[in-house]
């Protein structure tokens, strides 16, 4: 009787040791996915081969931020609609022909998905 037991929770031992070890393999992969939006739009928005956001705006926790553009704070209050800012990141120049911000999305430089990553993120801010 004492040998049963004795297997079983040898056996069950080595199920969870190979369950946690094939989870650890498959987590760098799912970790990617799980990533949320504004998570993705964050990395868009300081790669400087992208976005480089920081280029021109303080944000979060950025390094070394430019001081062209307004900081990125409190972006709720100052777009209520998600939809504006979005429309201002994809081209500032609709509603300030001036601006010295690139249109992102008319100018193809970053995808509409990209685009909706970042504003997922500054909305965030």
């Amino acid at each position: 009787m004492r040998n049963t037991a004795s297997i079983f929770k040898t056996a069950f031992t080595l199920v969870a040791l190979l369950g946690t070890l094939l989870l650890g393999t498959i987590a760098p992969a799912n970790a990617e996915e799980a990533k949320t939006a504004a998570q993705k739009g964050k990395e868009v928005a300081y790669d400087r081969k992208k976005g480089n956001c920081l280029a021109c705006h303080a944000m979060d926790d950025g390094s070394l931020p430019g001081n062209i553009g307004p900081p990125l704070v409190s972006m709720k209050l100052r777009f209520p609609d998600k939809a504006v800012l979005r429309a201002q990141i994809w081209d500032s120049t609709v509603k300030n022909p001036n601006s010295i911000m690139p249109p992102f999305g008319r100018h193809q430089m970053l995808s509409e998905e990209e685009i909706d990553w970042i504003t997922e993120y500054v909305y965030s801010l």
